[in-house]
């Protein structure tokens, strides 16, 4: 690819590795591009944001083709991934330590199997007070950080898909597929309260965005490592 195919539009896909932020991997790929070509100024962007500690799916749009990020952002999402039974941490995922421990004795397999059809369909979600979600011009992490309580209002998002593919002991093994804006944390975390239990988030993976798969992905090394083919 040349620089006036970069600035006329790309859209990329990145395996995102774990612990890289999504604005990392936009601004480490944006700076290589204008290395790699000697361009002064290009828009990079992605279309959705993944936690640092999920990997998988991110679509990067360069050039002209940022116009589309929310056409991208709108698409569903599919997720596979591991919840922990018994346990609930601050940040529903393992960016915190674990704060209250639960009972599992009285889950069984078949109880894990029919609670999952409570989170089909529409449903009322509360995003998790550890995101990047914005109030009053602070986003709620921030809040978080400070130990300050701020009220966070539900909002509807849509599972289309939600099945156990594996359970190994208080390991739940899931795929999701749902709408934009639907935090598989928080639904981890409703998840562990409906089987009277407590649960969190230990792994995260974003295999789909629409008809865009993980699969045809490469890492931010990979496709670095094609620039210089260039």
């Amino acid at each position: 690819m040349t620089a006036e195919d970069f600035q006329a539009g790309q859209v990329l896909l990145i395996d995102k590795p774990l612990t890289w932020t999504s604005f990392q991997a936009v601004n480490k790929l944006r700076w290589e591009i204008r290395q790699a070509f000697n361009i002064k100024k290009i828009k990079v962007g992605h279309a959705g944001t993944l936690d640092p500690l999920a990997t998988g799916l991110l679509i990067i749009c360069t050039g002209k083709m940022t116009k589309q990020i929310n056409t991208f952002q709108g698409q569903d999402k599919e997720y596979t991934g591991t919840f922990v039974l018994g346990g609930t941490t601050p940040s529903y995922d393992l960016e915190s330590e674990i704060d209250q421990r639960f009972p599992t004795e009285h889950i069984s397999e078949e109880l894990i199997h029919s609670t999952t059809k409570q989170f089909t369909g529409e449903i009322d979600q509360y995003p998790p007070v550890f995101s990047a979600l914005k109030k009053d011009g602070k986003r709620l992490y921030e809040y978080a950080r400070a130990g300050e309580a701020v009220e966070i209002a539900s909002r509807k998002v849509s599972i289309s898909t939600f099945e156990i593919t594996k359970i190994e002991g208080l390991n739940i093994e899931f795929r999701v597929i749902c709408s934009k804006g639907t935090y598989i944390r928080s639904l981890a975390h409703d998840f562990g309260k409906a089987l009277n239990s407590g649960a969190h988030l230990s792994v995260l993976r974003r295999t789909k965005i629409g008809d865009y798969d993980v699969k045809n992905g490469v890492s931010p090394e990979d496709f670095i490592q094609s620039l210089s083919l260039e």
